[in-house]
Parts: C-alpha cells; structure tokens; sequence
C-alpha cells in the first residue's frame, strides 16, 4: 500500500505541477499589454479602413487586455476614442515624425499641425517624443504646436 501511494506521488505531482506552471504561464503570457509592429501596406486603419501605409503619422491604441487598434494616422485615433470607453485604454501611441515607425507615448508627445505637413487624413497632424524636435520643424514650416491635452481640445471644437 505504501509503494502504491510513494508511487502515485512520484507519478501524479511531477506532471500536476508541470500542468500548472505551463497554465500559469498561457495566462501570464495572453494578457501581453504591449505595442504591436504595423504591417505598412498590409494593415487597415480601425476608423477609416484606408490601408496603413505612412510610416511617419500611424497610431495605435493598446486596451488594459492587450487589444490592439491600429490607426493610419493620429486623428483617426482621436477620433475612435468618441467609439470606445476610453477608461479601458492601457497606451495612446503616436508615430514619432523625427523618426518613422518609432511608436510614442501620445501622452506625453507634443504635436504640430502645419498646413506644410501633410498627414493621411488631411489634418495635418505630427507627433513629436519631445518639443525641441516640434519647434524645429514649426520654425521651418509654421504651424501650432498643442499637447495631448490641448489636441484633445482642439478635436472636440
């Protein structure tokens, strides 16, 4: 009786911990709140459905589940926050226009309109990870500088 017990604990356990670590592990791994890479040319924009293509003004938004909405540029963002409830939102990510490709945090980016920069949209809208990067391309080409804030504000007008 003790042999089937010593047994039954060397055979059972080993594989009871090994299927709860590998389930611990699908559950860590599947609730990954992170950027995803945009498919340029492949990808469609979550608002207008135009095919993501423009490396310097794509968007994304990443939900406290890990979701991930895909923008082509950061007004089509702004404006598919009107369609979701904006307290499950984790990232507001931006493509900084210094440097294509490169997701920011739209947060805490600064933003140019200038009529002289053309974005997918037509809004004329750039991000920037930092001011010095936006009053440098302002200088050469006009424009309002905003903040997230002040972006938000000027969309609802």
């Amino acid at each position: 009786m003790k042999t089937l017990k010593n047994n039954y604990k060397n055979i059972v356990f080993p594989f009871l911990w090994k299927g709860l670590g590998i389930g611990f592990l699908l559950i860590l791994f599947s609730c990954n709140v992170a950027p995803q890479a945009i498919d340029y040319g492949n990808e469609a924009c979550h608002f207008c459905t135009m095919t993501i293509v423009d490396k310097l003004h794509a968007a994304e938004i990443v939900t406290q589940k890990g979701k991930v909405y895909k923008f082509d540029s950061t007004e089509c963002m702004i404006n598919f926050m009107n369609e979701l409830d904006t307290s499950t939102i984790k990232l507001y990510l931006s493509n900084n226009y210094t440097e294509p490709e490169a997701l920011i945090d739209a947060t805490t980016a600064t933003f140019l309109i200038s009529k002289n920069v053309p974005s997918p949209m037509g809004g004329f809208l750039s991000a920037f990870k930092n001011k010095e990067d936006a009053v440098q391309v302002q200088t050469a080409k006009e424009g309002t500088i905003y903040s997230w804030d002040e972006l938000l504000n000027h969309y609802k007008d």
